[in-house]
């Protein structure tokens, strides 16, 4: 096979997977990027030494990721590289295209444990008084903060989230989260007010809108337009660290766990289809350490 024959066999099937990513298990734009960025840089490198990917053993695989390894490249970063990989060569044996998974056996480099970022209870309390302007954007802003820190919610449940899954009368949210888990967060009494102050100002919608929070066009608010409102919140409230959504949701449990909620629950209020992916938050700041030390060690 000639060199560019080669290269457009192998770009054939990079589409192809894509493709797969794509239409039957959906993936985000994001997530189809990194992919296609891992393969092809991948492909590439197999380019370079006369490898078919089709052919391809254990062996040059490895001295692949070596060779990544080598350039500097953390774990973490070698670690995606080896769930592209083999990702990649799980969908080629399901079409049948190799007869062998040659990624079947790659070892994930051991990672190092990272604990959450979070905001301390003091920094959530300075964030939501920077928004004590009375105008519909922060009506709207206290709101879906509100709301992201009662549940923990994920920033794609609560920029999704219609007036059907919302229940103000009791309380509660119904959120349908990674591989279609339900589950049912309360979300306690300041969210709530602050949800029926966002929808008194709130402008008339048109018939095809269904979600509750929608930007200033009257179109639903987007995960990006809701990342940057945060960021200036945060520095409206003059918190050093780097805001995002994401680090709400990871203050909503750490916050939980402090004060003594136990796992399970943590778990089921954040939909963890695990509770070793809860089990991060089970890290306490050293004020709550010396604190249960004088008031349980004997010889405090």
């Amino acid at each position: 096979m000639g060199e560019a024959a080669a290269l457009g066999s192998s770009q054939e099937l990079l589409d192809s997977y894509l493709r797969f990513l794509r239409v039957e298990r959906g993936l985000a734009l994001r997530t189809l990027s990194s992919y296609r960025q891992d393969l092809e840089s991948y492909l590439a490198h197999l380019q370079s030494k006369s490898i078919n990917p089709l052919t391809v053993t254990r062996d040059e695989l490895t001295d692949y990721l070596w060779s990544k390894k080598s350039k500097g490249e953390q774990a973490t970063s070698v670690a995606r590289y080896i769930a592209s990989l083999r990702s990649f060569y799980r969908f080629l044996l399901a079409e049948e295209k190799i007869k062998k998974d040659p990624a079947a056996l790659l070892q994930t480099p051991r990672l190092p444990e990272r604990l959450p970022r979070y905001l301390t209870i003091e920094e959530m309390t300075r964030l939501f008084a920077a928004l004590q302007a009375n105008r519909p954007a922060m009506t709207r802003l206290r709101a879906m903060l509100e709301v992201m820190y009662a549940a923990g919610l994920r920033v794609s449940e609560l920029v999704g989230l219609t007036m059907d899954q919302l229940d103000l009368s009791v309380g509660y949210v119904r959120v349908r989260g990674k591989g279609g888990k339900e589950r049912v967060v309360p979300i306690g009494s300041r969210a709530r007010l602050a949800v029926e102050g966002y929808l008194r100002v709130r402008p008339q919608l048109p018939a095809s809108v269904k979600t509750v929070f929608v930007s200033n066009r009257k179109t639903p608010m987007s995960a990006v337009q809701f990342w940057r409102w945060v960021r200036w919140a945060a520095i409206q409230a003059g918190i050093q660290k780097t805001v995002s959504p994401h680090v709400l949701r990871h203050s909503f449990a750490s916050h939980l766990v402090q004060n003594g909620a136990d796992l399970r629950t943590v778990q089921e209020m954040l939909g963890h289809s695990s509770i070793s992916a809860t089990q991060i938050y089970t890290h306490v700041e050293p004020s709550h350490m010396q604190k249960a030390h004088r008031q349980f060690h004997p010889r405090a």
